[in-house]
């Protein structure tokens, strides 16, 4: 039992003095290159990551909910029969919405027994590592589980989503449930979020001797506030003025056509998404006829992209891009919905070392504070873990 888990298990009996019936996890996500591409019906490129969530769960034998978690004092309770997105709040609304969303998707509710779960995370908050559907997708895997649900994955990850659009209320698209729920160790998923096509497409970066840097500023961020929004709704209003279903039906020669006819704002939200989607599907392309070291470039186009067109870095983001680049790194670019979070740069492993102490340095010397450096691997999505013992959990 690793250290998360075990600390998982004990404040679940803590909490609730019982054993729990298992445990289930579910690891955060760095997109390698695809940004705000998921909800204009794009293409991604993210891969679960070696950081995870772990959820505790024993089942009830009345309709009430009970989660606790260890960032948070006190433990929210909740019957089945209140279950709307209007009644979830904080926290508390990432692991509730999800169970109120299996109901959306065909989960009878009314028939459903209440359960006890405590959740520990060692993905970082706010860091754009997607925290939010780590725990979304292990708590999605445990109810699939214990309610014997037999929903695929494919299926577990729209429910995140759901849960965190409306329970929530963040408009996030569908890629970090589907990386949460699809990875698999030293790889990547190439996403069509128009289908939900997913192909694991392997990295190669162990073998390159590559490791991807995570520069977490430590700027945070809430994809529920303005920014993200405006984004979306901007992408939205191109699209209804180009006439098409989305930005997925707009290619790089069409974008002559688009800045006539679109305000200079809207045409640059509009161009990020178009030569996004090409990045994505460049990079994918690359890995599979030459390998990883061959990515860096499309990497740099993504990170200026999202300053300039869609603009949604900020100093610190890239003042790390900048500096990573400069100490070695074959190619940076912030990644997450923007605003603040991480950078991430991918280095030859011989040069960490110097790429992490430019990195410290320049943050210093400009007077931001310290940011958190770490590598992170590609590791396998959702699974559940062994039972702590092999004494029958309590139902209460």
């Amino acid at each position: 039992m690793t250290d998360l888990e075990r600390s998982t298990h004990d404040g679940f009996t803590s909490r609730f003095n019982r054993e729990p019936l298992g445990l289930w996890s579910a690891p955060g996500r760095v997109n390698l290159i695809g940004e705000h591409t998921d909800y204009n019906d794009g293409f991604v490129f993210p891969f679960a990551i070696d950081r995870r969530t772990v959820v505790a769960i024993a089942p009830r034998t009345d309709r009430l909910i009970r989660v606790a978690s260890s960032f948070a004092e006190e433990a929210i309770e909740l019957s089945l029969d209140e279950l709307i997105p209007e009644n979830l709040h904080g926290w508390s609304a990432y692991p509730l919405g999800v169970v109120w969303a299996l109901g959306s998707f065909g989960a009878d509710l009314r028939a459903a027994s209440g359960f006890e779960a405590y959740i520990d995370s060692e993905v970082p908050i706010g860091a754009g590592l997607s925290s939010s559907a780590a725990i979304e997708s292990a708590v999605a895997i445990a109810l699939n589980d214990i309610w014997n649900l037999g929903f695929d994955r494919p299926t577990l990850a729209r429910v995140g989503q759901l849960a965190e659009n409306r329970a929530v209320g963040a408009p996030t698209g569908i890629m970090d449930q589907s990386a949460s729920l699809l990875g698999q160790a030293d790889a990547a998923v190439f996403l069509d979020c128009r289908t939900l096509d997913a192909e694991v497409i392997p990295l190669g970066f162990d073998s390159a001797d590559l490791d991807l840097l995570i520069i977490d500023t430590r700027v945070s961020h809430a994809h529920a506030t303005g920014g993200y929004a405006d984004r979306r709704a901007s992408c939205e209003a191109g699209a209804a003025a180009l006439g098409v279903r989305s930005l997925r039906d707009v290619g790089q020669s069409d974008l002559d056509h688009a800045a006539a006819l679109l305000d200079d704002e809207t045409f640059r939200r509009v161009r990020h998404i178009v030569t996004e989607n090409q990045r994505v599907l460049d990079t994918v392309r690359t890995l599979r006829e030459q390998g990883p070291l061959l990515i860096g470039p499309l990497l740099d186009a993504s990170h200026v992209s999202m300053r300039d067109d869609f603009e949604i870095s900020v100093p610190q983001l890239d003042l790390a891009v900048e500096t990573a680049r400069a100490a070695g790194a074959i190619g940076a670019r912030m990644t997450g919905g923007g605003f603040g979070g991480a950078a991430i740069a991918l280095t030859p492993r011989a040069l960490l070392p110097a790429v992490r102490s430019a990195v410290t340095e320049a943050f210093q010397l400009a007077g931001y504070g310290a940011p958190d450096l770490f590598v992170v691997r590609s590791a396998d999505g959702a699974t559940r873990h062994s039972p702590e013992s092999d004494s029958a959990p309590t139902v209460q």
